[in-house]
């Protein structure tokens, strides 16, 4: 029982750490939660989330692995991912000049669901992670977390294992990034809602983080860099 606890904790402390680092998902939630309030933002995050758990459950049945194998696909891909990020960014813009301050319901229907839903699905980092680690999360072993950790592997060996390819491994990772996609738009829209300025700030934000990355994802394309 207790080796699960653990396996599930460190699943949801994996979750959150996938999930948080600046990017062009966490861009679009931003953007939706403090131009349209908490439920947009959430939903935003909810449909990166219902990607992933599409990945999973195409790398359950190997079929992920088979982009692996078809190199020209990758190309396709990163342009794909590229264009939607530049098309997302033109609406963040236009977000930014018509939010004079944060509004909670913003201006017209969110889109967030499917604006990161169809990234998620064209994200090549994405169905990178799935090919490598995330096939590495089905498979059943176990992996020592601080004998990876230089200095401290041999003080701390065996003090965190962790069982791959557990359900509970996989609920606590699905449930980490659930966490976030609840605390991220909440800790925005609180923001929001004491400062005025604060809701064109972020989709600007938003918008340079999104223009930024298509532009490299299009480079990448074009340059054939993998």
């Amino acid at each position: 029982m207790t080796s699960a606890i653990v396996t599930a904790l460190a699943g949801i402390v994996f979750g959150v750490a996938l999930a948080a680092p600046p990017g062009p998902m966490n861009a679009i939630i931003a953007e939706e939660s403090v131009v349209r309030g908490w439920t947009a933002g959430f939903w935003a995050g909810l449909g990166a989330m219902v990607a992933d758990v599409v990945f999973f459950a195409l790398a359950l049945a190997g079929i992920v692995a088979i982009i692996d194998q078809y190199p020209a696909v990758r190309p396709v891909l990163y342009f794909a991912g590229g264009l939607l990020m530049c098309y997302f960014a033109v609406g963040a813009i236009e977000e930014a000049r018509s939010a004079a301050s944060f509004t909670d319901g913003g201006r017209g229907e969110s889109k967030g669901f499917r604006k990161t839903f169809v990234l998620a699905l064209t994200n090549p980092y994405q169905i990178g992670f799935w090919l490598t680690v995330g096939v590495g999360l089905l498979q059943s072993g176990s992996l020592d977390v601080f004998s990876h950790v230089p200095g401290a592997g041999t003080v701390l060996e065996g003090a965190l294992v962790v069982q791959t390819g557990s359900p509970a491994l996989l609920l606590g990772f699905f449930g980490g990034i659930a966490l976030w996609i609840v605390a991220y738009p909440a800790a925005l829209v609180a923001a929001g809602r004491r400062v005025d300025a604060f809701a064109p700030i972020v989709a600007a934000l938003s918008a340079v983080v999104l223009a930024g990355f298509g532009l490299l994802f299009l480079a990448v394309g074009a340059l054939g860099i993998f």
